[in-house]
C-alpha cells in the first residue's frame, strides 16, 4: 500500500478533527504562533503546540478503528434501498435488468456506466452464474480496481509538491489538513501553502490546521496572488529540506474560466523552481453532488493535469454511485475517500472494501430467466 498503508488504523488519541478546527478558528488568538519571512511578500507561520509536538500522540494504532461499513451506513442505505426491493426473486429477466439500470442511475451512476454494469450482469447470468450477489460485486469491483492506486511519495532531495484543487465546499482545505497530519504520522516533514487567497477564511483554516499539528504554513494577505504564495512556499520548502509541500488553491466553480486559467499559471510558476512539479495534482470532489462531480473533473482536467481524486462526504447524503462513474469514465486514480470528520476518516481507497461496505450482505441470489 506504500506510504499511506497505515491509514487503515487510527491512533487511539486524536484531538484534531474538523469540528475542533472550526472551534479553534472561532476562538483563536490572531497573535498566536511565530512568523518569519518565507520569501517575497509571504509570511511563514509556525505553531508550537506542546501536545501535538509530542510524537507519542502521533504514533501507535488501535484495533477498534471504525469500520468502513459503519461509516458508509447511510450511503449504503441510499444505494441499496431500491436495489433490494426488486432483487428479491430467484430469477433475473429483462424487466428486472431494466429496473436494475434505473436503480443504478437513481444511485448517481451515469447512464453509460449503468448500461455497462447491466450488460456485464446479463452476460454473467447467461453463462450460468446464478449468484446475483457475486455477479454484482464482481462487476462493481472490476470498475473500481483499476483506480485503486494509493498515493506514493518517493524519497527525494527536493520537496514533493502536492497541488490540491476543487470547488468551494468540496472539503479541499480540510483534506489538506488531514493528509498533512497523516504524512506527519508517517515520518515526513510537511509545509503548507495557503494558496486560496480569495477566501480569508480558507487561509485562517489552513493556519489553524498548521498550528494544531505544528506544521509551518506560508501565507499572504487575502487577495494576494496565489501563484506567488505557492512559489514562495516552494522556495522555503527547498531551503529547509521539507519532504512534502501541500499547496491549497482558490476554490472555484468549473464554469469560472478566468479562475480556472489561474490554475495553469500556478503550475507554470512552480516549474520555474522544479520543472517536475507539481508531482501530484489532487482534485477534491464532493460525493453528494452526484453527476456534477464528473462535470467538475472534466473541466478541471482542461486547466491542470489532474493525477488523482479525493471523493469526500461519502458518510452523509451521498448515494455512492458517483465513484463508479468517475472510475468508468475518467480512469483516474482514486487516492482517498472521506467518510467522516476525523483525521483518519480520510482513507486510502480500496475497491473491495468500498464495494462490500456499499452493498452489505443483502443482495439475493438469482439466475437469468
Amino acid at each position: 500500500m506504500g506510504l499511506f498503508s497505515f491509514l487503515k488504523k487510527k491512533p487511539a488519541e486524536d484531538a484534531t478533527s474538523e469540528e475542533s478546527i472550526r472551534q479553534t478558528i472561532q476562538t483563536r488568538n490572531p497573535d498566536k504562533g511565530s512568523t518569519d519571512k518565507a520569501g517575497g511578500n509571504s509570511t511563514e507561520v509556525a505553531s508550537s503546540n506542546p501536545s501535538l509536538s509530542n510524537p507519542g500522540l502521533l504514533d501507535g494504532s488501535s484495533d477498534d478503528a471504525d469500520k468502513l461499513d459503519a461509516k458508509l451506513a447511510k450511503t449504503r442505505k441510499r444505494f441499496t434501498s431500491g436495489l433490494l426491493d426488486f432483487l428479491s426473486g430467484n430469477k433475473i429477466d429483462e424487466n428486472l435488468l431494466d429496473d436494475l439500470e434505473a436503480q443504478l442511475v437513481m444511485s448517481d451512476v451515469s447512464v453509460n456506466t449503468a448500461l455497462r454494469i447491466v450488460e456485464s450482469v446479463r452476460s454473467a447470468a447467461k453463462n450460468g452464474n446464478a449468484d446475483l450477489q457475486a455477479i454484482l460485486r464482481e462487476q462493481l469491483n472490476n470498475l473500481l480496481l483499476p483506480c485503486q492506486q494509493p498515493l506514493e511519495i518517493p524519497d527525494s532531495d527536493s520537496p514533493f509538491v502536492l497541488l490540491v484543487v476543487g470547488v468551494n465546499g468540496a472539503g479541499k482545505t480540510t483534506t489538506i489538513g488531514k493528509i498533512a497530519r497523516q504524512l506527519q504520522n508517517g515520518g515526513k516533514t510537511v509545509m503548507l501553502a495557503a494558496g486560496d487567497t480569495f477566501r480569508a477564511a480558507a487561509v485562517e483554516q489552513l493556519k489553524t490546521w498548521g498550528e494544531r499539528n505544528n506544521i509551518a504554513v506560508v501565507a499572504q494577505d487575502s487577495g494576494a496572488d496565489s501563484a506567488s504564495v505557492i512559489f514562495d512556499a516552494l522556495q522555503s520548502a527547498k531551503a529547509k529540506n521539507i519532504d512534502v509541500l501541500i499547496a491549497d488553491t482558490a476554490g472555484r466553480l468549473h464554469t469560472q474560466s478566468g479562475l480556472m486559467d489561474e490554475l495553469g499559471k500556478v503550475s507554470r510558476v512552480i516549474k520555474k523552481i522544479d520543472d517536475t512539479a507539481p508531482h501530484e495534482t489532487l482534485l477534491v470532489l464532493d460525493g453528494t453532488t452526484g453527476q456534477n462531480a464528473l462535470i467538475q473533473a472534466r473541466e478541471f482536467g482542461k486547466s491542470v493535469d489532474v493525477s488523482g481524486l479525493v471523493v469526500t462526504k461519502l458518510d452523509g447524503t451521498a448515494k455512492g454511485g458517483v465513484l463508479f462513474t468517475l472510475a468508468d469514465e475518467l480512469n483516474l486514480p482514486i487516492r482517498f475517500i472521506g467518510v467522516g470528520e476525523g483525521i483518519y476518516d480520510l482513507r486510502v481507497f480500496e475497491a473491495p472494501d468500498f464495494v462490500d461496505a456499499l452493498l452489505g450482505d443483502g443482495v439475493p441470489d438469482g439466475s437469468i430467466a
